[in-house]
């Protein structure tokens, strides 16, 4: 055969496959616009059949088109391109240094600046941030120095190779893992890093077969080396109000036997503890699993109602501070890796810019605020919101979906489909493969070190040594007027009406037996 037959036959052939597809084409145009005519649910489609059809596609591209090509390097929600950039600068520890000037406006109502001193710390003076110790009335109190660690994030909503990464990785950075309220798996442990594990409403990993929380396992619990603290999740800002939610289609037999939920069947948990109904009932809570455990105990919430908040200080002055919760962990309304109904996601619930300062004063005003560590929650992805919420009391800070960006999401907004690009949050196989634990835990490692220095780098020009000595009044807030005004005037810290050591010595009385002599504190 010549070559000219062949380049004929060739001809021939692509054109019987372009006839084909032309029939196939007009084939599927006459199904779908009969279908469409005769369907009801759309008014669209059936007014205009098949072209109606691109207004949906259209609206599902629109925003990933927004996201790439118009909108503006801070113009989008939940993160902007800029915050979202330096995280993936970060994680993958190239120079996060910008040229020509800021593209922030730095008159918009809210925006934070910190007041940099005329003698800010020399590097021979600048320290590492100074170590904290949670729960010193528990058998196995904590201490780390980390400013900046993983929040709540449960094995199931997130993906086995994800997990993975974030358990090394938080073992390279020093920092802790959060478990989430889905139970505690191999792979949380897998790394070697410190973990929390968080008891949710359902009380998944601690729970007997009724559902009640298991004293056998919760000592089981408390047997891990690598679980240093508990904690009791009331409500978390993506729904507060709400219990968590997992797709049935992630529910696999792997996460249906961690959780002890069936196969296949979405795992919806109650909107609360069915066993907290009121402060005393958290006290007691609290202090059941930290007798259990001997680990230090806290909870974590939503602010929204604070008479809740005033009443547990004052069951606190009444038990005494060793009845107290070793820590506080403080969700923003604006929290949401998990999926959420709307009206809970976008309503529902106080910012961190309101609630961090407001229980830090409260906590403060009664003598409890050393007692009582506070960790904040909720969009701090970048350094100078973790700074700001150290300047207004946090003791430590927390980020879910800042770590979701240095293992490599986009933004993609499919968390809740089982059909993440990037593997992070979905079961599929096939999409998991891209995400490789062992690369993804060094970026993992180098945003939670980049963080650390860059919360180090605006404490220094604030003229202090290191993070935790940030103040109010190294921070102004910009007003609708334009300027600013210091923080410190806008939430001025309160007096403290009694000082932990003499609640202490008040409560001593009759608790003698219960509280841990100071030589077996380690």
């Amino acid at each position: 055969m010549n070559d000219s037959s062949l380049a004929l036959n060739l001809l021939g052939i692509i054109a019987i496959l372009f006839t084909g597809a032309i029939v196939l084409t007009i084939i599927a145009v006459v199904i779908m616009y009969v279908v469409d005519v005769n369907q009801s649910a759309h008014t669209i489609r059936r007014n205009y059949p098949v072209i109606g059809r691109f207004r949906y596609l259209f609206e599902h591209l629109g925003e990933f088109f927004r996201q790439y090509f118009f909108a503006m390097d801070r113009e989008e929600l939940p993160f902007n391109r800029a915050e979202r950039a330096w995280v993936y600068r970060s994680a993958k520890n190239v120079d996060a240094n910008v040229a020509f000037g800021s593209t922030r406006d730095l008159s918009k109502t809210g925006e934070v600046m910190f007041l940099n001193s005329a003698f800010p710390t020399l590097e021979k003076d600048a320290a590492l941030p100074s170590e904290v110790i949670v729960g010193p009335y528990c058998r196995k109190p904590y201490t780390t120095s980390s400013i900046f660690n993983i929040s709540g994030m449960s094995f199931g909503a997130l993906s086995k190779p994800a997990v993975r990464a974030l358990s090394a990785g938080a073992a390279k950075a020093g920092c802790w893992l959060n478990t989430g309220e889905g139970g505690l798996s191999p792979y949380h442990l897998e790394g070697g890093c410190d973990v929390v594990f968080q008891i949710g409403t359902a009380k998944y990993g601690v729970r007997n077969h009724e559902g009640h929380l298991s004293d056998e396992r919760l000592k089981h619990l408390g047997e891990h080396e690598q679980v240093k603290m508990i904690e009791i999740k009331l409500s978390q800002g993506a729904k507060p109000g709400k219990g968590g939610i997992l797709p049935a289609e992630k529910v696999s037999a792997e996460i249906s036997a961690i959780r002890g939920i069936p196969e296949g069947h979405a795992s919806i948990s109650p909107n609360g503890h069915p066993d907290i109904r009121s402060v005393d009932d958290l006290l007691d809570m609290i202090e059941h699993v930290r007798e259990v455990t001997g680990k230090p105990v806290g909870f974590k919430a939503v602010i929204g109602s604070k008479q809740w908040l005033e009443d547990l200080v004052a069951a606190i002055k009444q038990r005494g501070i060793d009845r107290a919760p070793d820590f506080i962990t403080i969700d923003s309304c604006d929290g949401g890796t998990g999926a959420a109904p709307q009206p809970l996601i976008d309503y529902v619930g106080l910012p961190l810019k309101e609630s961090l300062p407001w229980v830090c004063d409260l906590l403060t005003q009664h003598g409890l605020k050393s007692r009582i560590k506070v960790i904040a929650s909720g969009k701090l992805v970048t350094p100078s919101k973790v700074a700001w919420a150290l300047a207004c009391g946090a003791d430590f800070t927390v980020s879910a979906r800042g770590f979701m960006f240095a293992l490599g999401c986009i933004q993609a907004m499919q968390c809740h489909k089982n059909t993440c690009p990037t593997g992070v949050t979905t079961h599929d196989p096939k999409l998991q493969r891209g995400l490789v634990p062992a690369d993804k835990a060094e970026r993992v490692a180098h945003y939670q070190r980049n963080m650390t220095y860059g919360v180090g780098l605006i404490a220094h020009a604030c003229g202090v040594a290191e993070p935790r000595g940030l103040r109010r009044d190294h921070v102004q807030i910009v007003m609708a007027s334009g300027l600013s005004a210091p923080l410190s005037e806008l939430h001025p810290e309160p007096v403290t009406l009694i000082d932990d050591q003499d609640q202490a010595h008040a409560s001593s009385a009759g608790k003698a037996n219960k509280e841990v002599p100071h030589e077996s504190i380690n």
